[in-house]
């Protein structure tokens, strides 16, 4: 059995995403048929196919399910530690390295930036995307001054969680489905909808918290990137759920309505290193864009 390369996990990964090894090649700059390769090499040392060939594109297998999520936590990891060593040394004064989830970079995080840019324009921000618990560990262990995350269970030592928003779900349809124009509706009235998700599995995707546990949606298409995911809403192909911190920044081809479920809401908070003076900053700037964004949302609300 061979041996998983790090190459190897990135072309597994984009190619996931994508749904295709040509697309794959196309963005990380490699041949089709180097791409194969890659590929069959990962699947020799995984001992099983990672993928289903399709007459358009390809499909993850349950191992390449697998796979994807361990590329995911060890690229992150990799990335972590060429920041870090372009870290080493003393921290430069005036440098701010905030972390975020993908949707919070939509509106929140830059707006917050954009804030600080007027307040100490001299501040260098780099900034940093990825998923809660690696975002955590990243603040704990010093690689990150601060990071928006849905929190979960206790932070690392020395690390401090100061909550956002409860931050509400909507559905997303294209213009001309029945809830377009609607300010909200009922988790009853989603039932039999189409959707558009980033998984197959329920559980990892935003349909969780507020459906019934025996509720199993019909998942039309899997889409990771949330371009892809509002090009098939706009199309009519199905609808998808997105949190509210993304809403702003929504295309005009694109309608929303409040999911009217006590449940649908996603908890946003900030994490940030005790003591770091030039973070606890940041966390106000980020209160400030906070309160100008649910008050953006409440229109989208109103009837």
């Amino acid at each position: 059995m061979g041996e998983f390369t790090v190459v190897g996990l990135r072309l597994v990964r984009e190619a996931a995403r994508h749904g295709s090894f040509s697309v794959a090649a196309e963005r990380l700059g490699y041949t089709q048929s180097a791409v194969s390769r890659q590929i069959a090499l990962m699947e020799q040392a995984a001992g099983q196919a990672l993928f289903e060939r399709q007459a358009r594109g390809v499909r993850l297998t349950e191992a390449g399910r697998v796979v994807v999520r361990h590329a995911d936590a060890v690229l992150g990891e990799l990335d972590a530690a060429r920041q870090h060593l372009q870290d080493l040394g003393a921290q430069p004064a005036g440098r701010l390295r905030v972390g975020a989830f993908p949707t919070a970079m939509a509106v929140l995080v830059p707006n917050a930036i954009a804030a600080l840019g007027r307040t100490a324009p001299r501040t260098r921000v780099t900034v940093r995307e990825g998923l809660s618990p690696g975002l955590l560990a990243a603040v704990g262990r010093g690689r990150l001054d601060l990071a928006v995350v849905t929190p979960a269970g206790p932070p690392p030592q020395g690390v401090e969680v100061t909550p956002l928003l409860d931050d509400p779900l909507f559905v997303a349809t294209a213009l001309g489905h029945p809830f377009a124009g609607q300010p909200a509706v009922t988790a009853e009235a989603l039932r039999d909808q189409r959707w558009i998700a980033g998984s197959a599995e329920p559980g990892t995707t935003l349909l969780g918290g507020w459906t019934e546990p025996a509720w199993e949606p019909h998942i039309a298409y899997v889409a990771r990137d949330w371009v892809a995911k509002l090009g098939l809403v706009s199309a009519g192909l199905g609808v998808t759920v997105v949190p509210g911190l993304v809403v702003p920044a929504l295309p005009p081809s694109i309608a929303v309505a409040r999911v009217d479920h006590p449940a649908a809401v996603r908890g946003t908070a900030v994490a940030h290193r005790a003591g770091h003076r030039p973070a606890r900053e940041f966390v106000e700037l980020l209160g400030d864009a906070t309160a100008e964004l649910v008050v953006r949302l409440r229109r989208h609300q109103r009837p």
